[in-house]
């Protein structure tokens, strides 16, 4: 991988990292009885409101810092098909979906492709010698 790429996945990450630890930070700060509430409006159990703002909010700390970058995309992803599937695919993509879209994409791409680039999991990583 180029510096470029580098670069760029580094930038996804960290505002991806930064999208979703606000989300979660607010779900908390809003009053996480309005999400269970809205939740249980959709037909889900008020249990996953707490899972998907607890991803969302140390997930987007973990993201921003690289650790378990290609982990946490996954369980972004996770979030945004229930988010598209249970709660904006009903309002259409303009104004529904559009954004939960781009931040699936995003996380499948990190999923695929890590970002290394100043993250904490390569302290952890073996050097070859």
């Amino acid at each position: 991988m180029n510096r470029r790429e580098d670069i760029g996945l580094l930038l996804l990450r960290v505002v991806l990292g930064l999208v979703f630890l606000v989300h979660g930070w607010s779900k908390f700060q809003g009053g996480i009885d309005k999400t269970v509430g809205f939740f249980a409006m959709l037909g889900l159990p008020g249990i996953l409101a707490y899972i998907v703002a607890v991803i969302e909010l140390v997930g987007g700390l973990l993201m921003i810092l690289g650790l378990g970058t290609r982990v946490i995309g996954a369980l972004f992803a996770l979030v945004m098909l229930g988010a598209i599937f249970t709660a904006k695919l009903s309002a259409g993509f303009l104004g529904g979906y559009e954004l939960d879209l781009i931040l699936l994409a995003a996380s499948i791409c990190l999923l695929l492709a890590g970002s290394t680039m100043w993250a904490c999991d390569s302290l952890f990583r073996r050097k070859n010698t």
